[in-house]
């Protein structure tokens, strides 16, 4: 499967559960101090909005060296708490429609090409260490699998 088909299937997988959880369901947190649905569904909107860029701007780069971001700070600053819960799925789902259709317009030669200079042992969900050499192709997987991650953690937390 391309990673456009496996994003596009990891959206349409889990979009019907999401919408199925009501906005006081999204808003419980398992316990003091962990994130709500709203909020790993932000991380996510998060991840989509660092990533996007990343994938555009690896394109022309010979190396795949990317900034890391404060996760907690960016939930905290955007107060996903107390958004919307329908809103927040459309706009994490419309952000990921439009990623995939950038991964699909990414030549082959670039996702596949090997960079021994890269950071993916900081900013990859499952980390390369630094001496191994690493593909676009790899991040944009490794994307869609933090993804699916944060979605099952939604899952579980909807059967309370």
């Amino acid at each position: 499967m391309n990673l456009k088909d496996k994003l596009l299937g990891t959206l349409e997988k889990y979009v019907n559960h999401l919408e199925g959880l009501s906005d006081a369901q999204a808003s419980q947190k398992p316990t003091p101090g962990k994130w709500s649905a709203k909020e790993i569904l932000g991380h996510l909107i998060d991840s989509a909005c660092n990533n996007h860029r990343r994938f555009v701007i690896a394109q022309q780069m010979d190396n795949l060296v990317f900034d890391g971001y404060d996760q907690e700070h960016w939930v905290a600053a955007q107060h996903y708490q107390s958004a919307s819960w329908q809103d927040l799925i459309k706009l994490w789902k419309q952000y990921n429609d439009h990623i995939a259709r950038i991964i699909d317009l990414i030549p082959p030669e670039i996702l596949g090409k090997k960079h021994q200079l890269h950071n993916m042992q900081m900013v990859a969900w499952k980390t390369i260490p630094e001496n191994e050499p690493v593909t676009l192709h790899y991040f944009i997987d490794d994307y869609i699998n933090h993804m699916e991650h944060h979605l099952k953690q939604i899952l579980g937390l909807s059967k309370y």
